[in-house]
């Protein structure tokens, strides 16, 4: 039987994710800021445990509580629309901390027993904004561009010893969460100077009204994963979602 490790588990992708992983006999382990095993389906095969990937100290418990992963996924992110020069520097690297360095530092910690083993794979959830640039979404797009190019190099760089790196690509998808938190962190701490505000609402109104538009469902992303983390063939960059897919093309 084998062990998926994926983190983000709270809400969106990443809660999905874990569901589907279980339904088709796989254990998992469910990892979040806060631990809520009332979200997933009982399971002798399902392990939630705490997990802030911006803390190392806490990447490192977690790992080590988990045992033998055979397939890590980095899906935990923070989104992020605003005007650069409205991004504070707390913000900026607070992104960077969670979306880049996250996933940077979850890989380093699972790649010691990967390397042992001569097998495994790692999935890193980055974003479709990397394939086309949008307004508002400097800082956001340059955190999971860092994510694209690092699982790219790493793909070359751990073939050899027999492990896989793929990158999913998903496209806007209005109806989870994620894009609900971005929205909430921004109104809390965003500081648009005033001459951009009109163009920034302009900006927003098209992220919140999505009718007409092809976009990005859930179980797009469950089954990008799962394609990556399970075909030997898959592509190293996987778009996930309609959206995704056309800008890929």
């Amino acid at each position: 039987m084998k062990t998926v490790m994926i983190t983000g588990c709270s809400s969106g992708f990443g809660l999905e994710t874990a569901r589907y992983f279980l339904n088709k006999g796989w254990s998992v382990i469910a990892t979040m800021r806060t631990p809520d095993e009332t979200l997933l389906p009982a399971s002798e095969r399902l392990w939630v445990l705490p997990l802030d990937i911006s803390d190392p100290h806490s990447i490192t418990a977690a790992v080590e509580a988990s045992g033998p992963i055979d397939a890590l996924v980095n899906n935990a992110g923070i989104g992020w629309l605003s005007p650069f020069e409205g991004t504070s520097e707390k913000n900026l690297r607070r992104i960077f901390e969670t979306n880049t360095f996250g996933t940077f530092e979850m890989t380093r910690a699972v790649l010691p027993q990967m390397r042992a083993k001569g097998e495994g794979v790692i999935v890193n959830v980055s974003s479709s904004v990397t394939l086309k640039p949008l307004p508002l979404a400097s800082v956001y797009t340059a955190s999971k561009a860092s994510v694209n190019a690092f699982t790219e190099c790493l793909a070359l760089e751990l073939a050899p010893l027999g492990i896989r790196t793929h990158v999913v690509l998903p496209g806007q998808a209005p109806t989870t969460s994620f894009g609900k938190n971005a929205m909430a962190l921004m109104s809390e701490s965003n500081d648009t100077p005033e001459d951009f505000q009109a163009f920034v609402d302009e900006v927003m109104g098209t992220f919140r009204d999505p009718e007409g538009r092809e976009f990005t469902e859930t179980q797009d992303v469950v089954e990008a994963i799962w394609k990556a983390v399970t075909d030997a063939d898959c592509p190293l960059q996987v778009p996930a979602g309609k959206d995704s897919v056309a800008l890929a093309a």
